[in-house]
């Protein structure tokens, strides 16, 4: 969901060590206009959380320096069930839920209170409940939040808790130099850390005076020659147990298992839970000379380990010392953090804060998403008050574009037409809580990949008021024969809209993928521009062709006819080539027969079920459910004996099955 992908344990790990080219770690963008922008900021990243329990310091790692299986001292945490809730808030989603918070929820569980075969592990005796966010917005897709809800199932209480995150950064792009090729890899030690403690001020001319932003970061040293310009970084977000006077943010960093330094003695990876526990809730102070950056930390590249943690938290503040918090037996401590990335805002070969401007504002947002909003839309609640001033805090909001609408399309011989409703006209923004609807884009693809900068937008419609374009609606609005607006019913749903594309070719030569976005105004009240939903929220893929024929006199074909190998649309396997039979009834029994009369295949079609998935150049697109125009069925010209048929002239037969009607013709294949 939007430009960050990353991955998400349900045992208290994030990121997957980039093992499976296939699915991202820590990539930012996933989609991008450039290569170089695909970047990959995070091999492994987890979970610490530390406390004291009858004063003696406790530390349970979700994976530590140089652990990776199950078993290992440091790798902790253990999953709670097999598997990891999807909600959504996308109306359209198979996921939907009113009990979403996000566009994309993850609900992982894990525990530490299983020891089997960990050695030196001593239990803090809790379980954790995680919720992670992300949303597909412009403004926020370069961040997930991580909310951790720690549930004390031991006998005694916790106290002074620290939360926090170890993470193994390593900044580099796997289109500069491939890690999966043999000899391939960017180098993974050449990359800087630091902490940004500049202020963040939501509104500068107000009278709010901004708060210290605390967060850590890495980067790669030198860019890689433009393909590792990003920075990916940590924030605690806060608690909603613990009121933001009482509680503090650490940074420790480290270079890779390094237990000693000459250079850097200071920073070196703790070994112990007391160690562990020390550094959580301590930072070094920053330096300055040769050894170090401009802001203050170690200047030589290096593997290094980001820590960053928080506390003292609790649920409950110790009567006898304010300062100190506790978790009682029963009782949940919430914690939430953010990670995010950005790329470079200048071209600065040193890091400031200037260059992090991007990174700066993805946390921001994520900042601003877990305060909520006030009145005064300054991105900052009083403690436990929200919009309507009844003491309950609303988290988790965002300034929003109207949602996609309920997208149905329909395949017709030589064109697709859009059929949607007006859905999003009624829906209100979050934030002001005003129906800013603005207006519809159209956006056709002809290729398979999903990065949004390949869509076309083929046409804009917008309201006439005082913003965009005020095009109106008449083109695309269904009207009665009066004249007056109308609309249509398609299996079961209303729909107010209709659009044909028209000049396509049938089949499979241009795949189409067709998507509606709505956008709103924006809000010149706090400079925030004109927001779009996803072209990816009701994406749908389409195969042009000819409707079902039901007439007695209908007539079959084939196409391409002749066919010849190595087409453009075709792959390289032999399973990857087609003809298509066009112009059936909907349910009918295709009988293909050599020059000779001998049976090469048969093939059942029901304009109903039919989505491709009985050939291999196909099946992919089978779970997207395809859309197809029910009288064209593709055969991939491997026999029914699963060998690939030969040069020659075919003949073939339809029969309609609802009324026993033959209808036959030929066909030529050339090798």
């Amino acid at each position: 969901m939007g430009q960050l992908g990353l991955t998400i344990t349900n045992f208290g790990v994030i990121g997957e060590g980039y093992s499976n080219p296939d699915q991202p770690s820590c990539m930012y963008k996933q989609y991008p206009n450039n290569i170089k922008e695909q970047v990959e900021h995070m091999s492994y990243g987890g979970l610490w959380v530390g406390g004291l329990v009858n004063d003696v310091p406790r530390v349970s790692t979700a994976i530590v320096d140089g652990v990776f299986d199950y078993g290992s001292e440091g790798f902790e945490f253990t999953a709670v069930g097999d598997t990891i809730g999807v909600r959504s808030t996308i109306p359209t989603s198979k996921y939907f839920s009113p009990e979403a918070i996000s566009h994309q929820d993850f609900i992982a569980r894990f525990t530490d209170m299983n020891t089997s075969g960990i050695a030196n592990h001593i239990p803090l005796n809790i379980d954790i409940i995680l919720e992670s966010y992300a949303w597909n917005y412009s403004f926020a897709e370069a961040f997930v939040i991580l909310n951790y809800k720690i549930v004390n199932r031991g006998i005694q209480n916790i106290y002074d808790i620290y939360a926090g995150y170890w993470a193994d950064a390593a900044v580099g792009n796997m289109n500069y130099t491939n890690i999966y090729q043999p000899g391939g890899g960017w180098n993974w030690y050449d990359n800087l850390n630091g902490f940004d403690q500049t202020i963040f001020d939501p509104i500068p001319d107000d009278d709010f005076p901004g708060i210290e932003r605390d967060f850590a970061y890495q980067y790669d040293a030198d860019g890689d020659n433009g393909y590792a310009e990003s920075y990916i970084g940590f924030s605690c977000l806060g608690s909603n147990n613990v009121p933001r006077e009482y509680w503090d943010t650490y940074y420790n960093q480290w270079p890779w298992q390094t237990s000693s330094d000459l250079i850097y003695p200071e920073y070196v990876m703790p070994l112990t839970d007391a160690e562990r526990y020390e550094k959580m809730k301590s930072m070094l102070p920053r330096q300055y000379g040769d050894k170090w950056t401009e802001e203050g930390f170690p200047n030589e590249p290096r593997s290094w380990m980001i820590l960053i943690s928080a506390g003292p938290f609790g649920s409950v503040q110790d009567a006898a010392d304010s300062s100190r918090w506790y978790l009682p037996p029963g009782d949940t401590l919430n914690v939430v953090y953010a990670l995010a990335c950005g790329r470079w805002a200048t071209s600065d070969i040193i890091d400031n804060a200037k260059r992090r401007t991007l990174l700066q504002g993805n946390l921001d947002w994520a900042q601003k998403a877990y305060n909520g909003e006030d009145s005064n839309s300054n991105g900052i609640l009083d403690e436990g008050e929200d919009q309507n001033g009844n003491g309950v805090l609303d988290r988790f909001i965002l300034p929003a574009p109207p949602p996609s609408p309920l997208l149905h399309i329909v395949s017709e011989k030589g064109k697709a037409t859009l059929y949607w409703n007006n859905f999003p006209e009624k829906v209100k923004d979050p934030i002001s809580r005003l129906e800013d609807f603005e207006g519809y884009r159209i956006y056709g693809h002809r290729k398979t990949s999903t990065v949004e900068s390949e869509w076309t937008l083929l046409a804009q419609f917008d309201l006439k008021n005082e913003y965009g374009y005020n095009t109106g609606m008449d083109y695309v609005r269904i009207k009665d024969e009066a004249g007056n607006p109308s609309f249509i019913v398609i299996e079961g749903d209303t729909f107010h809209y209709k659009f044909e594309n028209t000049n396509l070719l049938n089949g499979w030569p241009e795949r189409n993928q067709f998507s509606i976005t709505s956008y709103d105004s924006g809000d010149p009240k706090t400079n925030l521009i004109s927001l779009e939903s996803s072209i990816l929220e009701n994406r749908q893929y389409v195969i042009i062709g000819k409707t079902p024929d039901d007439t007695k006199d209908f007539k079959p074909g084939v196409y391409p006819n002749p066919y010849r190998t190595q087409a453009i649309w075709d792959g390289q396997e032999i399973r990857d080539r087609m003809i298509w039979f066009t112009g059936l009834p909907s349910k009918a029994k295709i009988r293909i027969y050599t020059i000779a009369g001998e049976m090469v295949d048969e093939i059942d079609h029901n304009a109903d079920t039919y989505r491709g998935s009985d050939i291999q150049h196909l099946e992919n697109l089978a779970s997207n459910d395809v859309i197809m125009s029910g009288g064209e069925h593709a055969w991939d010209m491997i026999s029914k004996y699963d060998q690939a048929i030969a040069t020659g002239l075919y003949l073939f037969s339809v029969e309609n099955l609802a009324t026993g009607k033959i209808k036959t013709g030929r066909f030529l294949v050339i090798k």
